[in-house]
């Protein structure tokens, strides 16, 4: 029997009934809805729910996009992304390139995308767990990039980027979802291409500080403790191997693309992204900018098997620049803090921030 969650008409964002694509909350709103898609594909297969009974179609119709082709794991055969292609009800209004509007909008093109690319996150139900608890088990270890479903999908976006260029194209996953997005969307910078990218709850990866206490003073020690030790080893490994280390040009490079990242304070998973922009600034604050710009690109975990010589692999959960957007409703348990559907709420109480690394 299909969950409440699972129906548009129930739980979807009705609300959005005139879309207006130079508005923040209603593009993160649709795109969290096309990552929801995703979820409910893979549960109409597993439940042999088809047309007309199938509930995933309404949660990208109502906003006129259509399904041109589902992205398939090689391992379980489970549905793990979507691409989607949007309709232009009002080609001429909405197609238009809008500028000056709110700040939060960070100056780019207001036009809908041409294609949407989402990815959903683990399922921890029979069918999924096993492999989406392995792959979790690969983002932890800072391996995701060596899975299948990590090159089926830079595959999918290079296929449509070359066939269609590569402008208002949008990238959209949810927890592991968004870290495949992240991955992606790194890798397509590096080539030139900057892809417009909503990353829900995304999972950092590394000593969740931002968890470990309410007390700010304490956390505020505990980051800069944590800064110094990390720039020394990583400063002590490049001195040591000159060429082991030099992430220094690709963050840089990295920071020119600035993704959409959705947190909530109460989520475990990603919380620690607000500590890990915030004390940035505090570090320049403080006459210590230099040690936070070369802390905030490396992990212990990573300097470590690095000077072991085990792993050369940038931690994937480190970006330079993002837009956040915080989560200031109550979240009073895990499911709710780390689930999509907070994110299309339409009394959700949100803080929003650009961070830009110089």
């Amino acid at each position: 029997m299909a969950s409440e969650r699972e129906i548009f008409s129930l739980s979807g964002p009705l609300h959005l009934t005139a879309i207006d694509w130079r508005n923040t909350d209603y593009r993160r709103s649709i795109s969290a809805s096309l990552v929801q898609s995703v979820y409910i594909l893979e549960r109409d297969r597993q439940q042999i729910r088809q047309s007309p009974n199938a509930l995933a179609p309404p949660w990208w119709e109502f906003f006129h996009f259509r399904l041109i082709q589902v992205l398939v794991d090689n391992e379980d055969q489970s549905y793990f992304g979507a691409i989607y292609e949007y309709k232009f009800p009002n080609s001429h209004f909405h197609y238009k390139t809008m500028h000056g509007i709110q700040s939060q909008n960070q100056n780019q093109n207001q036009n809908p995308p041409k294609y949407v690319i989402a990815f959903r996150g683990t399922i921890a139900k029979k069918g999924n767990r096993s492999q989406d608890f392995k792959l979790d088990v690969r983002l932890i270890r800072n391996n995701l990039h060596n899975c299948s479903r990590f090159h089926i999908g830079f595959q999918a976006v290079q296929n449509i980027v070359q066939n269609q260029g590569a402008s208002d194209i949008w990238l959209a996953g949810h927890s592991l979802g968004s870290s495949i997005a992240l991955l992606i969307g790194r890798d397509m910078v590096k080539m030139g291409i900057h892809l417009e990218a909503y990353l829900f709850n995304p999972p950092f990866t590394s000593l969740p500080i931002e968890k470990i206490t309410k007390n700010a003073k304490l956390k505020h020690g505990i980051r800069i403790a944590h800064s110094v030790l990390t720039a020394g080893l990583a400063g002590a490994l490049n001195n040591h191997k000159p060429k082991a280390l030099h992430k220094s040009d690709s963050f840089t490079l990295l920071s020119s693309w600035v993704p959409y990242l959705f947190v909530n304070p109460s989520d475990p998973i990603c919380a620690e992204y607000i500590g890990y922009f915030e004390h940035r600034e505090k570090m320049v604050a403080i006459g210590a900018g230099e040690i936070g710009r070369i802390a905030t690109q490396n992990s212990i975990r990573n300097i470590i098997a690095n000077a072991t010589g085990k792993d050369q692999t940038e931690p994937s959960h480190l970006i330079p620049s993002a837009f956040v957007t915080i989560n200031l409703s109550p979240s009073p348990d895990f499911k709710r803090a780390h689930g999509i559907h907070q994110w299309w709420k339409p009394d959700i109480q949100c803080n929003y921030k650009m961070y830009q690394f110089r």
